[in-house]
């Protein structure tokens, strides 16, 4: 698992990609003229793209054994195209309660600030020492510190897990958190960050689950007044993990499942977490982690870019993966 040293040429030789071999993972696959795919070298996974500024950054989960996922690495590229690498960004020297299983990076500026929510210490089996943790920094390299000593939620809301969150600001302003893993909430957040509030009617978090197939991996998106939520079904080490999608007109749902936007094809397959943003131009773009067709190896994952579009109506086009 992670960065091994062996060949992988026996279980890529049915794939069409020229590879070269760094940290185990495949690199320099060219694409088309604009970028190539993956963008990074490495096993990375749950990518964060956004930009801030001039400049683009995505944020990653290392993509190996949980136990030994004790930071976050970066990139940042002026253009898409070139990207520069920034390693632990966040570490768990950085803080004085998450130790390992460092899931789904989310960043975010909020006056002057920029927040790095992350997932640690086993969300699934633990309460109280695990959850979803908030660090800040000055610039989006980093390195980002702990900006409270124990996690922004703690425990399971909903019946979902406390993990794969999302930070995300409405046109009005307002910032929510949104996350889970089985079933998915989202609160408000406090002006400072370090915090879920109530809402206005005094109620904790809220479910806003989809009416069939969650997973994980939540991304809300708005767009021309609606909510696009976002998530991904399916095992994240199996050929068929995949992105689905809801639309709605309230920021708390109701969502009811639409259909697919990515899935396997014969380019990759495990398509999946992934986050979408606009570039300068205000084209949309998708970053997401991937698997190689022929490499079975759960955390063998690789993170790609491709573009996002909507029709007419305003339901989103099926992600061409290139």
């Amino acid at each position: 698992m992670g960065r091994v040293a062996t060949s992988l040429a026996s279980a890529l030789s049915a794939v069409p990609f020229m590879l070269s071999q760094v940290w185990g993972a495949p690199t320099d696959v060219k694409v088309n003229e604009q970028w190539e795919n993956p963008i990074a070298d490495g096993w990375y996974a749950d990518p964060d793209g956004l930009r801030f500024g001039d400049e683009y950054w995505v944020y990653a989960t290392l993509s190996i054994a949980f136990d030994d996922q004790t930071s976050f690495d970066a990139f940042s590229s002026p253009d898409l195209v070139h990207w520069t690498p920034h390693p632990k960004v966040f570490s768990a020297d950085n803080s004085n309660w998450a130790e390992s299983w460092f899931w789904a990076p989310c960043t975010i500026e909020r006056n002057g600030k920029y927040y790095f929510f992350y997932t640690a210490n086993n969300p699934i089996a633990n309460e109280g020492t695990a959850g979803i943790g908030v660090a800040v920094a000055d610039t989006p390299a980093g390195p980002f510190n702990d900006l409270i000593d124990h996690p922004i939620v703690d425990r399971h809301y909903n019946g979902g897990d406390a993990m794969d969150q999302q930070a995300f600001v409405d046109d009005d302003g307002k910032y929510y958190l949104i996350w889970g893993g089985s079933r998915v909430s989202i609160s408000p957040l406090s002006e400072d960050m370090t915090s879920i509030e109530n809402w206005a009617d005094g109620s904790g978090p809220k479910d806003i689950t989809p009416n069939e197939g969650f997973g994980e991996g939540s991304f809300m998106l708005k767009h021309n007044g609606k909510y696009y939520f976002m998530w991904s079904e399916g095992g994240y080490g199996t050929p068929d993990y995949r992105v689905a999608y809801a639309m709605s007109d309230s920021i708390t749902g109701p969502f009811d499942r639409i259909g697919l936007i990515l899935s396997k094809t014969d380019v990759a397959d495990g398509p999946g977490h992934h986050s979408v943003f606009k570039d300068q131009d205000g084209e949309y773009y998708i970053f997401y982690h991937r698997r190689i067709i022929g490499d079975d190896v759960a955390d063998h994952r690789v993170i790609a870019v491709d573009r996002f579009h909507f029709n007419e109506d305003g339901t989103i086009e099926p992600v061409v993966m290139t």
